[in-house]
């Protein structure tokens, strides 16, 4: 090979080196950016957390975030579509709810972004009325799965009627109780079949979701509300690498702005509550 072929070959390949780094260099320096044309999916159940989206969908828009919302009828899929990649967030669960579902799917890399609202389990009652007491030896019926079954005990031990082991053990069972002073009979049922319970005991714990599909006012038929405070907020929940997401900030802000609080207030008067700390 003559010298000015090899000095034009290693220049040649000198240019097409950096042409290459260069090229890699772009590709990492798009890695972090999103296209904010794009609509992110959010799965929820329908109801009162798709009522909520669609407002939180308009106010996202105006921020600069568009948002596709997707329905699920059930509490198993959202969180198999999220961790397939079939959708990039969804709310429709509170924190003990995900992390019973992480434990049964461990493969799940879902993590908690934030808080939403509360939808209470409160104590409804055909016999007595608000403010009435509950008498002693009075048959109580609770959900009978384990994450609801123990956020009603915790309800009643918050108001100090029983106590159990741990009262921040989401997992509580009726086992966990180490005072039952009244001498309370708890009735594990079926979640959605307590409405049709009410006959038949003293009191019972109902979530809000069927409490609504009863007929029942959330706001003003219970005889002990779960507070505001509770262990069971809602949240959204994402796969752990969309924390990263800068898209994630902005869908924050405005699920958890002053104009979607006053619409939660608005709506649902008493059968859900914000689930943030408002500024």
């Amino acid at each position: 090979m003559n010298r000015f072929l090899k000095y034009a070959l290693v220049g040649a390949l000198s240019a097409v080196t950096i042409l290459a780094a260069g090229c890699g260099g772009d590709k990492k320096a798009d890695k972090g950016k999103v296209d904010m044309n794009k609509p992110v999916i959010v799965g929820v159940n329908p109801g009162p957390h798709a009522q909520i989206m669609e407002n939180v969908k308009k106010i996202a828009e105006k921020k600069g975030l568009k948002i596709e919302i997707k329905e699920f009828s059930d509490f198993v899929t959202p969180n198999s579509a999220l961790a397939q990649g079939e959708i990039w967030a969804n709310s429709f669960q509170h924190e003990p709810f995900l992390k019973a579902t992480l434990k049964k799917e461990p493969s799940f890399k879902l993590v908690k972004a934030f808080n939403t609202a509360l939808f209470p389990i409160n104590i409804y009652s055909k016999k007595l009325k608000p403010g009435d007491t509950i008498p002693d030896g009075a048959k109580i019926a609770i959900p009978n799965d384990p994450t609801n079954g123990g956020r009603s005990l915790l309800v009643l031990a918050a108001q100090g009627l029983i106590k159990v082991k741990d009262p921040k053990n989401v997992l509580t069972t009726v086992h966990d109780v180490t005072d039952n002073p009244h001498h309370f009979q708890f009735i594990e049922l079926e979640a959605a079949a307590i409405p049709r319970s009410l006959d038949d005991v003293t009191c019972a714990a109902i979530n809000t979701t069927y409490a609504l599909n009863a007929g029942l006012n959330p706001d003003k038929d219970p005889i002990i509300k779960e507070t505001a405070d509770s262990l069971y907020v809602n949240i959204v929940a994402v796969r752990e690498d969309t924390l990263k997401d800068p898209r994630l900030k902005i869908f924050q802000e405005a699920y958890q702005s002053p104009e979607n609080a006053q619409f939660i207030r608005d709506k649902f008067k008493g059968s859900a509550y914000v689930g943030w700390k408002e500024k």
